[in-house]
């Protein structure tokens, strides 16, 4: 029975306690009376009777008063403390009791906070040999990321269902470029763990090779290997070999559950090596096509010079006109022959020159290799001037180096500099690198003949000359004197890197986060898809993937013509959250931000002007969240934003939602605050970078996954359960 109705039949016992007696001596008297007995009775009560009931009212009233206060300090601080206490054994170890109410009380929570203390203290003692015991496969772990952060291919670990299980920041990066439409904004990726590769890769494709693997296996190959060529829906062709992942064999009774010999290999997955090739496609289709052109432009032209040459051959008495005629036609064929063969090499010419192993290398990186590598060879002091520490090149990083240490032994064994700067600087599309001194200059004709020799640098010998390096990067170099400064300085211009931005971007990410720089779970090999599309309601919240969302918005009141002005959201899945895969984005409201809610959520106009409108972004939300249960707090204020914009856009989110505020009503019915921070406070959550969309969605995560196993303690385990219990909280009623 709940404490409200013992407290109203308590008030009623009360009650009758009371006036009970009363009634009942009045009534054994009145009924053993006789006439003129009961008429003298009735005129003594009758009088008193409006005393005596004031009287028995409000000892009545002192007494549910009394009553009621004693209801606060023992049933319902009881149930505080009971709450409480199931904090400490679950969500946080560290909550106390707060000794309040009468002696008995506190004493009780003294003696709870005693025994925490010592269940803390074992605990500890607990965690610590765990830990040890964790640390050698930690450590395996983290040797594997290390790893795999420095393939230069993209990775991609799938189970047999296709679900991702592990990914390498180049797959990341490779299928980031390739995301088109929603996907490609903000954080959309098309890859996350427990996400389909399906959604990137043709099924039928994947299907085939894994059956090309399967019948190597049944003939006993010793590399069960599978390649083919794939594109993308956004046109990418993509090169993919497929290697398997072999598991145990599944024995029953007591059979080994390893493999035996000659019996068929299981596999539980397979490891996907991704190489975008669809720039390698287009260059190499250029190249043919530049040899085409040349073929077919250039046939009718020899065909034309040789009729001319044979002619001329058999007819040596020809007359001048004629021979005179036929000359020019071989002079205007030949230049014909020209123009187009400058054309197609001028047309052509960077794709000519990606025959050179060029890769995107960091300035910097660069420059301090060329410092130490003339500082050992040369003994000659280098100083670096400013430097761009964002600018990449696209270069042959040994022949760049080899050539600025040519040019600096030559600037040494000529001119006896001693000392030399190098500077790194960026104009438009073009990187420049100086090599800078003070004394003698030097002339260009001195520059051109160094150009021509072998880059020979002591001992070492190259057949490479200066000239070579800078035409095989599509480059420059020219030598020019400051004269205001009183040095000079050769300037050899390179190609900017066209792609690096995205991998500089990434790289802060993983310097600003706490968590590992690859992305796996190795948990989900044993998972497996359910049949059918959609969510199972019956299926256990440990076992789900969530998308936790927040928003902010202009104001409250979404049915009055508020709007969504920012959005975030991260990933859920096998109870971690992944803080790499997310959603974060701006929105152009359309309308004018209200002043007051700017100090808020920190907002302004500026910073949502030339953003996606929500016909953009929501789209992209929804392609972000699918397949996934919605996760948010007081979420009916969210989604009433979505539900408004559904007929418009088109756009309907079908998935269940579970509220943290609801649950938290469900958890802990006896506790005043449900915001937020009072939440996450209980839950022992640090609370950083509130109201921001994306902040708010890393505290909601947290705390979600610090209320399931407290859902679980009450009985409610499965997606069903919980949305039953949080639809018959006090709060589920509100509507916006």
């Amino acid at each position: 029975m709940k404490a409200k109705l013992r407290f109203i039949l308590a008030a009623c016992v009360l009650g009758l306690l009371m006036t009970g007696p009363f009634a009942l001596t009045a009534l054994l008297l009145f009924a053993d009376a006789k006439d003129a007995e009961r008429a003298a009775f009735a005129e003594f009560l009758l009088p008193r009777l409006p005393l005596g009931g004031l009287m028995t009212l409000m000892g009545f009233i002192a007494g549910v008063v009394l009553l009621r206060s004693l209801f606060q300090q023992y049933v319902h601080g009881l149930l505080r403390m009971a709450e409480t206490l199931r904090l400490m054994l679950g969500a946080n170890r560290n909550f106390r009791v707060a000794p309040e109410g009468p002696p008995e009380v506190r004493e009780l929570a003294r003696a709870a906070n005693d025994l925490a203390q010592q269940r803390d203290e074992l605990l500890n003692d607990v965690d610590a040999q765990i830990r040890q015991a964790k640390a050698t496969v930690e450590e395996e772990k983290n040797r594997l990321a290390a790893l795999m952060s420095e393939l230069a291919l993209g990775v991609v670990v799938c189970n047999l269902d296709g679900r991702i299980l592990l990914y390498n920041s180049r797959a990341r990066l490779q299928f980031k470029a390739l995301a088109q439409g929603p996907t490609s904004m903000s954080g959309g990726a098309l890859i996350g763990l427990g996400r389909s590769i399906f959604s990137i890769l043709e099924r039928g494709q994947i299907t085939h090779s894994l059956e090309n693997i399967q019948q190597r296996l049944r003939k006993g190959s010793a590399e069960p290997t599978a390649n083919f060529i794939t594109a993308t829906r956004g046109g990418q062709l993509l090169r993919a070999q497929m290697a398997p992942v072999l598991g145990r064999t599944e024995t029953t009774g007591e059979e080994s559950a390893v493999n035996p010999i000659g019996a068929e290999p299981h596999v539980t997955g397979y490891v996907l090596t991704i190489e975008n090739i669809t720039r390698n496609f287009e260059r190499e289709a250029e190249r043919d096509q530049a040899l085409q052109s040349l073929t077919d432009g250039n046939r009718a032209a020899l065909g034309n010079i040789r009729a001319a040459v044979e002619t001329l051959i058999d007819s040596p008495d020809m007359e001048g006109d004629y021979r005179e005629r036929f000359m020019r036609v071989i002079a205007d064929e030949a230049s014909l022959m020209s123009q187009r063969l400058e054309t197609t090499m001028s047309r052509f010419a960077d794709s000519l020159k990606t025959r050179w192993p060029l890769e995107d290398v960091l300035g910097i990186d660069i420059i301090a290799a060329a410092t130490r590598r003339i500082e050992d060879r040369l003994k000659l002091p280098i100083k670096n001037e400013e430097q761009d520490a964002t600018l990449w090149m696209r270069v042959d990083s040994f022949a760049l180096i080899q050539a600025i240490t040519f040019l600096a032994s030559r600037l040494q064994d000529h001119y006896e500099i001693r000392e030399l700067r190098l500077r790194l600087s960026a104009e438009g599309k073009m990187v420049f690198v100086d090599l800078i001194w003070s004394g003698t200059p030097v002339s260009s004709e001195t520059l051109y003949t160094w150009e021509l020799e072998p880059m020979n640098i002591g001992a070492e010998t190259s057949p490479l000359t200066l000239r070579d390096v800078i035409d095989r990067h599509g480059g420059e170099i020219w030598y020019q004197r400051d004269k205001a400064a009183h040095n000079a300085f050769f300037r050899i211009v390179l190609p900017a890197a066209t792609m690096p931005d995205l991998q500089v971007v990434d790289q802060a990410q993983h310097l600003h986060s706490d968590s590992r720089p690859e992305y796996y779970d190795f948990d989900l090999f044993a998972a497996r898809d359910a049949e059918g599309s959609g969510i199972d309601l019956d299926r256990r919240l440990t076992d789900l993937v969530y998308s936790v969302f927040d928003t902010e918005t202009t104001g409250l009141l979404p049915s009055e013509g508020d709007e969504i002005i920012q959005m975030g959201a991260v990933r859920i899945v096998n109870n971690r959250l992944l803080r790499q895969e997310i959603f974060d984005q701006l929105v152009d409201p359309v309308i004018p931000l209200k002043p007051e809610g700017i100090p808020i959520h920190g907002i302004t106009e500026a910073m949502v002007n030339g953003q996606p409108r929500l016909d953009v972004v929501l789209p992209a939300f929804h392609e972000f969240c699918a397949e996934t249960v919605l996760v948010a707090h007081n979420a009916a204020f969210d989604m009433r934003f979505f539900q408004l914009k559904e007929d418009i856009l088109g756009v309907r989110f079908t998935q269940p939602v579970l509220d943290t505020l609801l649950l938290s009503a469900v958890i802990h019915p006896n506790q005043e605050s449900h915001r937020l921070e009072s939440i996450a406070e209980r839950l022992g959550i640090n609370v950083i970078g509130r109201h921001t969309a994306l902040g708010d969605a890393y505290v909601t995560g947290e705390v979600f996954l610090k209320m399931i196993p407290l859902l679980a303690d009450m009985g409610i385990l499965t997606l069903r359960q919980a949305l039953d219990a949080a639809q018959k909280t006090w709060f589920a009623r509100v509507k916006y």
